[in-house]
């Protein structure tokens, strides 16, 4: 930010309204208000006399309007030890005054001492303008916000109390402090002493003129680098979303500078040179910032007025990020903009925090509606993870980035419908550290996902084949568990909803073995019967070949997404297939070798079982690169099947 404020250039300046009828500055002290018991008493008639001489000699050498070297340089630069006596002698002289007036009113002595005091004025203005305008990069705002810490005593005035060396005085900047915040400093207690003797004397008028004409344009020319711009309405609703996702994101990285930099540096520094009258700096910084705060703050609230009457669920991300930028900064705003006259800026502000709770909202009851709506009838033909799946979890997962924001706007809406349903399936997880009001977005999302789930048991209903429903049912739940572990979505809705889900997950997968493989399972008979005559052991033979082999057509192309639920699925089958086929074939394969087609009958081997089914969920019947339609082929043949089992 300091190179920032080196680049700013004064092209023009705006016009600044008239302080003079602010109550301010009837409250100013004047010279006939202060009664007599206020001066000091030991100021005597020759200290009166001794101020006098002192005052002229040097005022009238500083004077702006002589025809000496004085008027063209700087007083507080060329000399700080001569600056600081020309503050005392004016301070001296205010003082003179006040006696003179005590004493005698109608005084030559008092007429040359007003004279004095204006010529004092006249150079204590032009060297408080000169400061202020070649000392911007000593004044932009990072630097400011840096004195945060600056006693409200001035600098000068402990030098007006030690006559000591200018190192001396340098040493009374923090040495914690680097060099450049130590000018900074100086710079800043050159502006308060200034600004303290002009108010004490009657011309605060004068003094914040200077001030207001050069440190409002700094501010303008800072929110100007930092990308804010007016916006004007008209313009603003013809711009595309895309173009304003751009505008939104930039406008975040400034506001966050503007406020705690530009808007807070120079509220500090405003308190810091004006200390001596509250009144006068409010007043200072109402009309330094008011009119850019308003500016700053226009392009969240016209994107959370329009956002409000528009229902595209997808933009909730850029307004949470609004939202919580905004959020994030109040603590800033409610305390830079907290004077009465700057009430406009913290209303519009608060205004546009609840127009973008309201959007947000809203956009969360539209994504939920858009699942209820949901009738695409595209399925996949193995029984792979859906579109609507990813889309969804991808949406939840996002939101759940998002949980303190979410927690602010759900509190203020809690669930309603269906309260008993969500009561049964769901309870939130008790978190540690957490905002309070956690809860209700915990319990949003598991309700968002409830929905959604129930829609999938819709679209698996479309599926002809039970087993095929089961498959994608089992897919599904496996993409939305693996979501929620991997993402922040555990820690909202918790192990137990986790738990609950593998286990549903785990149902799935039993009802699909049984819709699928029952039929195998059964063709063989049951350990406990009785021995088979040869032609029963044919029989049974042929029963479990056929279906088999329909089972392993039907279901090698189906797909399981997830490698290890693809195994974990392909090892129980096998664990419940192949011992029973193992035993039945070694216990009546010696009975059958005399049958001639021995070689047709026993169409494979229980390794070769084995094989067969560690060839399933891939989508397609692995057999050595061979088609389906060759695997069906071969599969229906006895005697090619027997063939390639054994060829394995």
């Amino acid at each position: 930010m300091a190179k920032m404020a080196k680049t700013v250039t004064f092209s023009s300046f705006s016009s600044l309204s008239n302080l003079s009828s602010h109550p301010s500055f009837n409250s100013l002290p004047s010279f006939n208000s202060l009664p007599a018991s206020q001066l000091n008493q030991t100021f005597s008639k020759s200290m009166m006399e001794e101020a006098l001489e002192s005052a002229e000699s040097i005022i009238r050498k500083w004077d702006p309007n002589s025809q000496s070297y004085t008027k063209i340089i700087s007083l507080f630069r060329h000399s700080r030890k001569e600056a600081k006596e020309f503050i005392r002698c004016v301070r001296d002289l205010r003082k003179a005054m006040h006696f003179l007036v005590s004493q005698d009113s109608k005084s030559d002595k008092l007429v040359l001492a007003q004279s004095l005091m204006q010529i004092g004025m006249s150079t204590l203005e032009k060297e408080f303008f000169q400061i202020l305008s070649s000392n911007r990069d000593h004044l932009d705002p990072d630097s400011a916000s840096g004195q945060s810490t600056i006693s409200s005593n001035s600098e000068f005035e402990v030098y007006m109390e030690n006559d000591d060396d200018e190192d001396d005085e340098l040493k009374k900047a923090s040495e914690s402090i680097s060099q450049v915040e130590k000018a900074s400093a100086l710079v800043m207690s050159d502006l308060k002493v200034i600004a303290e003797t002009m108010i004490s004397c009657g011309y605060g008028k004068e003094c914040i003129k200077s001030y207001k004409l050069i440190r409002k344009s700094i501010v303008d020319e800072g929110l100007h680098l930092l990308g804010i711009e007016k916006v004007k309405t008209s313009q603003f609703h013809k711009m595309d979303w895309g173009v304003l996702e751009v505008m939104i994101k930039n406008w975040i990285k400034a506001a966050k500078i503007g406020v705690t930099t530009l808007f807070k540096g120079e509220k500090l520094l405003c308190d810091h040179v004006f200390s001596a009258s509250l009144t006068i700096g409010q007043s200072c910084f109402n009309q330094i910032a008011k009119e850019a705060g308003l500016n700053l703050f226009t392009l969240p609230e016209l994107v959370a007025h329009k956002e409000k009457k528009q229902h595209h669920h997808e933009r909730i991300f850029k307004l949470m990020d609004l939202y919580a930028a905004i959020s994030d900064l109040w603590p800033d705003i409610e305390m830079i903009f907290s004077f009465d006259s700057l009430a406009s800026v913290k209303t519009l502000v608060l205004s546009t925090l609840k127009k973008l709770k309201d959007s947000i909202h809203t956009c969360l009851k539209e994504f939920e509606t858009t699942i209820h709506k949901d009738s695409s009838k595209e399925l996949s033909p193995e029984g792979g993870v859906h579109n609507l799946t990813r889309t969804t979890m991808s949406f939840i997962s996002s939101l759940s980035e998002y949980s303190r924001v979410l927690s602010e706007i759900l509190a203020e809406h809690p669930l309603k419908r269906n309260s008993r349903l969500l009561e049964s399936y769901f309870t939130a997880p008790i978190l540690e550290d957490e905002h309070v009001n956690n809860q209700a977005c915990s319990v949003h999302i598991a309700w968002l996902i409830l929905v959604f789930l129930c829609k999938l048991d819709t679209k698996a209903e479309s599926y002809n084949d039970v087993s095929l429903s089961y498959i994608f049912l089992v897919n599904n739940m496996q993409f939305v568990v693996d979501t929620v572990r991997s993402s922040q979505l555990k820690n909202l809705i918790g192990d137990d909803w986790l738990t609950k889900h593998e286990a549903k997950l785990k149902s799935y997968a039993e009802k699909y073995e049984k819709a699928a493989w029952t039929n195998v399972f059964v063709s063989l008979p049951a350990k406990k019967s009785a021995k088979l005559l040869p032609e029963e052991a044919t029989t049974c033979l042929k029963r479990f070949h056929a279906a088999f082999a329909g089972a392993y057509l039907k279901q090698s192309s189906c797909v399981i997404v997830d490698a290890k639920l693809r195994d974990e699925l392909k090892v129980s089958i096998a664990r419940k297939l192949v011992p029973e086929y193992r035993e039945f074939y070694e216990k009546y394969l010696p009975m059958l070798r005399q049958d001639r087609n021995i070689e047709m009958l026993v169409s494979f081997k229980p390794d070769n079982l084995e094989n067969y089914l560690s060839d399933l969920f891939h989508g397609t019947p692995m057999l050595g690169g061979s088609s389906r339609s060759a695997a069906s082929a071969s599969l229906s043949s006895p005697s090619c099947f027997s063939i390639r089992c054994v060829k394995h």
